[in-house]
């Protein structure tokens, strides 16, 4: 019984410092813009700038592309894009372009990109979203081509659909305000000397050796990180009271999760190592103050509380329905690590070879994970002696062949034209993976 109860106790204390580690990282400098990205893609853009692109009678040099930069504007996650992916193709959309936007939508939206770059390497993230774009319009066009007959008569049968002709006006500030929020993102990731360099130190009025610094440093935590950590506890209770009901109105703690968002964005900026009290402040930190400022001020100017309240809103659901899931599977993925043996992960995938990439794709069918949790597991597979090849295989087919995202396509498309969409996913995404090692081992 006491061994179990210590392997149990191993096993919690392994996902509980995975955790820590996460929520106490850099990547928040990612993770928290590209979640007010999201949101204000969401709210700001109407989805009828994509959606009309799509129609029987746009070109397929306007509908793949459209395809591919909805997947991206509207930030959807894998279970999502399900009916919308239905929705668009009963309602009109040809087929291919359909495929397009089902096979980039999870994969390329800005969370997981954005997330992929800062906890994997932005090698990964790049080849991710560009083979996303790629793969998807190849299997959307093969897809049309394949059931081009029965496209036809289909197209010809429906009526027109109404979505597909609809316009939408976009204002110059909504560009303007997603260009800061762009840079926002970019500054808080981009690894360049004039972002990254220490231009003086800030000392803590902290003993280097005192009881605080050497509780932070048994579970590996710096001041910053544990400080951040914090914030994210005060940013979840103040967004709660304060963005719940965001349509009656702001009110205090509206305000006060906005500064608790800019705190954290600024508190995440600077250097600060584990086991010591100086703070860097870095260009990383006068670049995001600069666009802070700009931001609100903007805000404030040419938006009414009406839209920034649809972008508040847009921006919680988000997080609700997203971040509670990453923080179980980041704590899940520390656990696995453990489990796991790393020989087992080695003799699978360890090597660039066409199986091991196979191998990735199985692993995206089976270990499904829903959006931005696939990173962290991702992460773990990397810790324990997976390839980058394999690595990239798995994450570019985990969001499009989980064993419910199959069944689903199933019951909307017919076996047929799912069991020609699952083939080709897993095909390319081996190949794929497969030359990105071999990209690796030549440059």
């Amino acid at each position: 019984m006491e061994m179990i109860l210590a392997t149990i106790g191993s096993l919690l204390t392994a996902g509980w410092l995975s955790l820590l580690d996460y929520l106490a990282a850099h990547v928040l400098l990612c993770l928290v813009p590209a979640f007010i990205i999201a949101g204000f893609m969401s709210a700001m853009i109407p989805k009828e700038t994509i959606t009309r692109f799509l129609g029987p009678k746009a070109s397929k040099w306007v509908s793949y592309p459209a395809a591919s930069i909805g997947g991206f504007v509207l930030a959807v996650c894998s279970c999502t894009i399900l009916p919308l992916f239905a929705g668009i193709w009963k309602r009109g959309a040809g087929l291919g372009p359909a495929i397009t936007f089902l096979f980039v939508g999870p994969a390329i939206n800005i969370l997981a990109i954005t997330y992929t770059g800062a906890a994997i390497g932005f090698d990964i993230a790049m080849a991710r979203l560009i083979l996303s774009i790629t793969f998807g319009i190849v299997i959307g066009l093969i897809m049309a081509w394949i059931f081009r007959k029965e496209e036809t008569e289909r197209s010809s049968e429906m009526q027109k659909s109404g979505v597909f002709d609809q316009t939408a006006e976009v204002k110059p500030a909504i560009w303007w305000l997603f260009i800061l929020l762009v840079l926002t993102l970019i500054v808080g990731t981009l690894q360049i000397p004039l972002l990254t360099d220490v231009y003086f130190d800030l000392s803590l009025p902290i003993h280097p050796e005192g009881g605080l610094i050497s509780t932070l440093n048994a579970s590996n935590l710096s001041i910053q990180g544990a400080l951040l950590i914090l914030m994210l506890i005060i940013i979840g209770f103040l967004a709660w009271k304060g963005f719940e009901n965001i349509f009656d109105g702001f009110n205090r703690w509206t305000y006060a999760a906005f500064i608790a968002i800019g705190l954290t964005i600024l508190i995440a900026a600077p250097l600060v190592a584990v086991t010591s009290t100086s703070v860097g402040i870095n260009g990383r930190f006068f670049g995001e103050v600069i666009l802070l400022i700009l931001i609100g001020l903007v805000a404030i100017r040419k938006f009414d509380q009406d839209e920034l309240a649809g972008w508040i809103w847009e921006t919680w659901k988000f997080v609700k329905q997203i971040f509670p899931i990453l923080i179980v599977g980041v704590f899940l993925a520390g656990i696995a690590r453990v489990i796991i043996p790393e020989a087992w992960i080695q003799s699978l995938a360890g090597r660039n070879t066409l199986l091991a990439n196979f191998v990735g794709v199985i692993f995206g069918v089976f270990m499904y994970f829903p959006t931005l949790v696939e990173v962290p597991v991702a992460k773990m597979f990397l810790d324990l002696g997976m390839a980058r090849g394999p690595l990239l295989a798995y994450l570019l087919s985990d969001p499009e062949l989980s064993i419910q995202s199959i069944l689903v396509l199933t019951g909307i498309m017919g076996n047929k034209k799912t069991s020609i969409y699952v083939f080709l996913v897993a095909i390319l995404s081996t190949l794929a993976g497969y030359l990105f090692g071999v990209a690796l081992t030549v440059f």
